[in-house]
């Protein structure tokens, strides 16, 4: 079998090796030599491959590198994005507090009691004590119940002890606070207490025969003692003919004490005698 073979193959070998001899002799019409011819061809074919692997490769990095670039300047806008907003923010977190601290100050100027301002630096967690602290105390003349008001309206009653730097300031929607009031329009005078259960304010000792309408401004009468005459506390919200001898009256509070950051304290101390009275 492999005797066989040998022959075979060099008979092969032999004739291919006359092709090529022949197509080296042989030329074409361009004077181009055959072999020469199918030579270039078939190795451009291969280079022409070999170009196009080369290209789109070359072509793939690229598109990686743009990409890459791309992503790389979408999270520096991220970034810048960030923080335009962060700043934003600020922007408007001065502006809001410019606008507050301008109303304190004209509130400061247009009142007619002297006063002092100061920061409300904490609050009180528990519901059942509304109470907020401010950053004055002893040092600055703060006293057990002097009235603290805001630009919206009354807030509230310093309440001891009082420490040199700081005091506690009972909220008048607080349970056990009380207000004398009264209203602007028809001058019907009453007591405003807080709420057990919410932030509205009720008015007692107002009679059923009193003229008040839902919409009516109450404020402070000045009878007990702490707060100055004619300081907002809220809106008559409800009225009800009440069953005895006095109305039920629901007021809203004027003052927003969820987002309280400064305030004012009346720096004149509590008058005993005249709220004595004004309890009896």
């Amino acid at each position: 079998m492999t005797v066989l073979r040998r022959p075979g193959v060099l008979f092969g070998v032999l004739m291919i090796g006359q092709v090529l001899l022949v197509s080296a002799q042989v030329q074409s019409k361009s004077g181009v030599g055959v072999l020469e011819l199918v030579t270039f061809e078939v190795f451009s074919r291969v280079q022409r491959g070999m170009a196009s692997v080369v290209h789109g490769t070359a072509d793939v990095w690229n598109n990686y590198a743009s990409l890459r670039g791309a992503r790389d300047q979408n999270e520096q806008l991220r970034q810048q994005i960030g923080q335009l907003e962060v700043q934003l923010q600020e922007q408007r977190s001065l502006a809001s507090q410019s606008a507050q601290l301008q109303a304190l100050l004209g509130l400061k100027t247009s009142a007619s009691v002297p006063t002092l301002a100061a920061e409300v630096i904490a609050g009180n967690p528990d519901p059942g004590l509304r109470t907020i602290t401010i950053d004055r105390g002893t040092a600055d003349g703060v006293q057990a119940d002097m009235g603290v008001i805001a630009p919206a309206g009354v807030v509230g009653r310093v309440v001891g002890p009082v420490a040199s730097h700081a005091a506690r300031v009972q909220l008048i929607v607080d349970r056990n606070a009380a207000a004398g009031a009264i209203t602007e329009r028809s001058r019907a005078g009453g007591m405003v207490l807080g709420s057990d259960t919410t932030s509205t304010l009720r008015m007692d000792l107002v009679s059923n025969l009193a003229d008040v309408k839902p919409g009516d401004a109450v404020v402070s009468s000045g009878v007990d003692g702490i707060y100055p005459k004619g300081f907002m506390i809220g809106k008559v919200e409800t009225v009800e003919r009440g069953a005895g001898l006095y109305l039920t009256i629901g007021v809203r509070p004027s003052v927003q004490f969820s987002s309280l950051e400064d305030v004012l304290v009346v720096m004149i101390p509590p008058r005993p005698a005249e709220r004595d009275e004004a309890g009896k």
